[in-house]
C-alpha cells in the first residue's frame, strides 16, 4: 500500500532543502539577510515559468517599481555629489549611469542568471535580461528592506565599483541627440533619414539610415533595426565633424 504520508512529507522536506539553499544564495549576493524570501523567487520568475504553479508571480512588476527606485538613488547620489551642478547636467549624469549596457553588464557581472526560474534557452530571454533582473532586484530589495538598503545596495554594487563622476561627463550616451544639440547650438541644418533596406537579399531584416549636416558632410549606415542605424549614422558623422571643429561640445 502506498504511503501517501510518507511521500507528501519527503516532497515537503525537499522543498525546505531547495528554499534553504536558496535562501543562502541571495544571503550572499545581498550581502544581509532577506526577510521576505518570497520576494527575491518573485525578482528570478520569468512569465514562461510562473504559470506551472496557479498565482505565482513574474519578476515584471518588481522590474517596474526596481526602475523607478534605481533612478531615485542615483539621483539622489548626484544630488549629493555634484552640488554645483544644475538640473541639466544631473539629469544627463543619470542618463549616463542607469544606461542599459551598465545595467546589464552588472547583471552579468553578479551571475542573475544563475537565479532564474524560466521554461526557456538563454538566447530566448532577449538581450537585456541581466539588466531586467537587476532591477526586478532593486524593486525586491526596496519591499522587503527599504530605501536605505536599496541604496545601500547600489552603491557597493553599481556606483563605488563603476561610477566615477567626472569620467562619466565625457562619455556619450547617444551620437544622434549630441549631433542634434550641437547642430542647434551652431545653428546647422540637419536631417536624419532611415527606412527599411528593401534590396537585402539575406532573408534578415535591415534599415538604412542617411544623416546629413548641411555643409559637413553625409553619412549613411546600415542596421537591424532604424533606431541602431540611426545612431550608427549620426556617429560617423561626428567622427567626421570632430575632425574638422575638433571637439563637438555643446556644453
Amino acid at each position: 500500500m502506498i504511503n501517501f504520508k510518507k511521500i507528501f512529507n519527503i516532497s515537503r522536506l525537499t522543498s525546505r532543502k531547495k528554499d534553504g539553499v536558496f535562501y543562502l544564495k541571495i544571503k550572499t549576493l545581498l550581502g544581509f539577510e532577506p526577510k521576505r524570501l518570497s520576494l527575491y523567487s518573485e525578482a528570478f520568475t520569468h512569465p514562461s515559468y510562473q504559470y506551472q504553479k496557479e498565482g505565482r508571480k513574474s519578476y515584471e512588476r518588481l522590474e517596474f517599481l526596481g526602475d523607478a527606485i534605481l533612478g531615485a538613488v542615483i539621483a539622489d547620489y548626484i544630488f549629493t555629489n555634484a552640488p554645483q551642478e544644475d538640473e541639466g547636467y544631473l539629469t544627463k549624469m543619470r542618463s549616463k549611469i542607469v544606461e542599459r549596457r551598465n545595467l546589464d553588464q552588472l547583471g552579468e557581472e553578479l551571475n542573475l542568471l544563475g537565479f532564474l526560474r524560466t521554461k526557456l534557452s538563454p538566447r530566448q530571454l532577449g538581450n537585456h535580461i541581466n539588466g531586467n533582473l537587476f532591477e526586478a532586484l532593486v524593486g525586491a530589495i526596496y519591499l522587503d528592506r527599504g530605501y536605505k538598503a536599496c541604496f545601500e545596495f547600489i552603491e557597493r554594487k553599481l556606483i563605488i565599483p563603476n561610477i566615477n563622476i567626472k569620467s562619466l561627463e565625457g562619455k556619450v550616451i547617444s551620437h544622434k541627440s549630441l549631433l542634434i544639440e550641437w547642430c542647434q547650438k551652431h545653428k546647422k541644418d540637419f536631417s536624419i533619414e532611415a527606412e527599411e533596406d528593401n534590396e537585402d537579399c539575406s532573408g534578415s531584416k535591415y534599415f538604412k539610415a542617411k544623416v546629413e549636416v548641411n555643409g559637413l558632410g553625409i553619412s549613411k549606415a546600415r542596421a537591424t533595426s532604424k533606431k541602431k542605424a540611426e545612431e550608427l549614422a549620426a556617429k560617423r558623422l561626428c567622427y567626421k565633424i570632430e575632425g574638422k571643429y575638433r571637439k563637438i561640445d555643446v556644453k
